[in-house]
């Protein structure tokens, strides 16, 4: 390391330990500051040893550890009255803390139930192929309908239990598909329609298409 860079170092860890103002072994203060400065473990603890010298910062010595930290003749006193305002600042932030953290938990989980339901574009798919398997059955349902003399009562009762279920997931699905559009629509900036429309997506609506009751 050269002169200048000693220099630097060593003024940087002045800094360090007055702004911290905390207890510092060499060790920590080599992990605080080598990721962002580059600053190797020799250049710190020559740079301590200096400071220490020359009566900058404090030095002790706990059994083979030695510990450094800021000189505290060069703080003002501080009164009781605004170490109180101190601890009620602090304890004021710490409740500020906590409700961060409970609202970017509640955040977090919100993500990951966005990020495992169905895309935009996947939803689109989905809803076309409900939409022709609907059609088909539909359609099929009306033949059969209109074909009463051709049809056992069994077969009959059997068709309309298949129409009850696929009504059944058809509204489901359709509820699926309007919640997570909603979830969408809340971060979406433009109204639901044109929303709609940049995706490509119809409703049952747009191909005036009629649930049947069950």
């Amino acid at each position: 390391m050269s002169k200048s860079k000693d220099v630097s170092g060593v003024s940087l860890i002045l800094d360090y330990l007055n702004e911290q103002n905390r207890p510092y072994s060499a060790q920590d203060v080599f992990g605080n500051l080598q990721k962002q400065h580059g600053l190797g473990k020799t250049a710190v603890v020559k740079a301590l040893e200096l400071l220490a010298q020359q009566g900058k910062i404090k030095e002790k010595i706990y059994g083979k550890q030695k510990i450094y930290f800021a000189d505290q003749s060069q703080f003002t006193d501080v009164s009781d009255t605004e170490l109180k305002g101190m601890d009620s600042r602090i304890s004021e932030l710490n409740t500020q803390v906590q409700a961060i953290a409970q609202s970017c938990r509640q955040l977090d989980s919100e993500l990951k139930e966005l990020n495992s339901a169905l895309t935009t574009k996947e939803m689109g798919s989905e809803i076309q192929e409900l939409k022709q398997e609907c059609t088909v059955y539909t359609e099929r349902l009306e033949k059969i309908k209109s074909a009463t003399n051709h049809i056992s009562p069994e077969d009959k009762e059997k068709v309309y239990k298949e129409q009850n279920l696929y009504v059944k997931e058809w509204r489901k699905r359709k509820r699926l598909a309007s919640d997570m559009m909603g979830a969408i629509l809340e971060g979406y900036p433009k109204s639901k329609k044109q929303f709609l429309e940049e995706v490509g997506i119809e409703t049952d609506e747009d191909c005036k298409v009629t649930m049947p009751s069950i």
